[in-house]
């Protein structure tokens, strides 16, 4: 099952979540992360199952990601340390991959470069 939010323009951010044969959850992102739209991706990013095996969150459609994006993929990463689902990230392109080294998320949370390779580890 899909659950789509977010205007499906460009300029603005799409979020999907469906869920993976196993269980994991995975949320694919389109478009850019920022402050109009970080707390929708937190709420989706906290909303998956703690009983769920996984978190996957796909960058691979993400064009721009700021501050309140990487915020919210912190408070992720905590909710995983408290007992939540295990969390990983998948296909980000160079420009959100760079941010994501800048700030040292990728040293946090595991990063892969296709949703496959997230998908299986």
């Amino acid at each position: 099952m899909a659950e789509t939010e977010g205007a499906a323009v460009p300029e603005r951010l799409l979020i999907t979540r469906t869920t993976a044969d196993d269980g994991t959850c995975v949320v694919t992102l389109t478009g850019e992360v920022d402050l109009d739209g970080s707390a929708r991706l937190r709420e989706a990013l906290l909303s998956c199952p703690e009983t769920a095996p996984g978190l996957v969150v796909d960058l691979g459609g993400l064009t721009f990601m700021d501050s309140s994006g990487i915020n919210a993929l912190i408070t992720a990463h905590q909710a995983e340390e408290a007992g939540g689902p295990r969390l990983r990230l998948a296909a980000p392109r160079q420009a959100v991959l760079r941010v994501l080294q800048l700030v040292g998320v990728d040293t946090l949370i595991p990063c892969y470069p296709t949703l496959e390779e997230a998908l299986a580890a």
